[in-house]
């Protein structure tokens, strides 16, 4: 029994005949007419605004040659990924596989690129990072500012990358991108309770200020570049401290601050650090310790005014002598020294002379 289809088909459209379940050929635009045998031949219409070709049967299609003219094809293989730009406007990553894109409705362009470098780079990266589908073929990372990326391939140490956008294909090599911030950063040393070299305890907190000036020896030399200069700082401090006495650390303090951060300097630029200050924050002294060193600071300051005080008295009995021997050996002076005394009494009340020995009236009247 014969059956007689008509098939119309726009301008934007294309037809695929298929005969017995398998293409046959393309229909362009058109109407066409089909003749059939109980219904043995089909058309399916297709939309070439989608713009790709998809269908179960494309491989069979893309051999028989009907697409050349019509469609781009594009066939990828495991190494090979495909950008695809659509009207001057990037549209997606192509996978490995086979693919047909309609090229009579629009403008399109496909990048065919080989991973086996596993890092991608492209002018138009932040473009096609922002693309929904880029996920898929895409491990994309960002180096924030005053920051860089160490970044390993296969466990191996590759680059250090400057801020900034970067991307990796996935499912070729493993990447890692290790970011490290530069900015100088401080550390605590806290609650550390070392022995001085008179037996005295003390608890120190110090603080240290570093920053990472080799990124690739910071990230690859310990698990934690923090923890190791924490714990570096500690064995200096007691090394250093440990070796004094009490009163030759409290005097000392800034050439016991230097000491450390010449100590840890070299170990900090094995870890990939710079020491940018270090300096002892609190000195804290046992209970009776503190006693005792405030009894003997309220001791000499004691002893020191007391010094003071004798060596003002000794200054003035000397000024005295000097003084009187000056008068001894001057009788003019002596006198005026007389009548300075009396002015100064008799200018502070009313003057009573009493006189009891004979010739004393005498001597007052001549004095005065």
């Amino acid at each position: 029994m014969f059956f007689v289809n008509r098939y119309k088909i726009r301008s934007f459209e294309m037809g695929l005949l298929l005969r017995d379940g398998e293409f046959r050929r393309l229909l362009p635009p058109g109407t066409h007419w089909i003749f059939s045998l109980t219904g043995r031949v089909r058309v399916e219409v297709v939309s070439q605004r989608a713009p790709w070709l998809v269908h179960e049967q494309l491989d069979l299609i893309v051999k028989s040659g009907a697409l050349k003219d019509r469609a781009l094809v594009v066939d990828l293989k495991d190494h090979q990924r495909a950008l695809v730009w659509i009207d001057n406007r990037f549209s997606q990553i192509l996978m490995p596989g086979l693919y047909a894109c309609w090229t009579g409705q629009k403008d399109v362009r496909v990048e065919l690129l080989d991973v086996g470098n596993a890092r991608f780079e492209h002018g138009a990266l932040k473009v096609i990072a922002r693309t929904a589908l880029a996920s898929r073929a895409l491990d994309v990372c960002t180096v924030q500012r005053d920051h860089v990326g160490v970044l390993y391939i296969d466990g191996a140490y590759v680059d250090t990358l400057a801020p900034g956008l970067y991307a990796f294909w996935k499912g070729q090599s493993e990447a890692k991108v290790v970011e490290v911030d530069l900015r100088e950063t401080m550390i605590d040393v806290g609650g550390q309770d070392i022995m001085t070299a008179d037996k005295v305890t003390l608890r120190l907190n110090a603080v240290a200020t570093y920053k990472i000036v080799d990124a690739r020896k910071a990230v690859s030399q310990t698990d934690d570049v923090r923890q190791a200069l924490y714990r570096e700082t500690q064995l200096v401090l007691r090394a250093v401290v440990g070796a004094r006495e009490l009163d030759a650390f409290l005097t000392e303090k800034e050439t016991v601050a230097q000491e450390i951060e010449a100590g840890i300097q070299h170990r900090a630029g094995d870890l990939g650090l710079e020491i940018v200050s270090l300096g002892i924050r609190d000195v804290i002294l046992p209970g009776d310790m503190k006693d005792l060193m405030n009894r003997v600071t309220e001791a000499k300051k004691a002893a020191e005014a007391n010094l003071i005080a004798r060596r003002e008295e000794t200054a003035a009995m000397r000024s005295q002598a000097n003084t009187a021997k000056i008068l001894q050996d001057n009788p003019t002076l002596m006198r005026l020294r007389e009548l300075e005394v009396l002015e100064r009494i008799a200018a502070g009340g009313k003057l009573n002379v009493v006189l009891g020995e004979k010739g004393l009236a005498d001597r007052v009247i001549n004095l005065l």
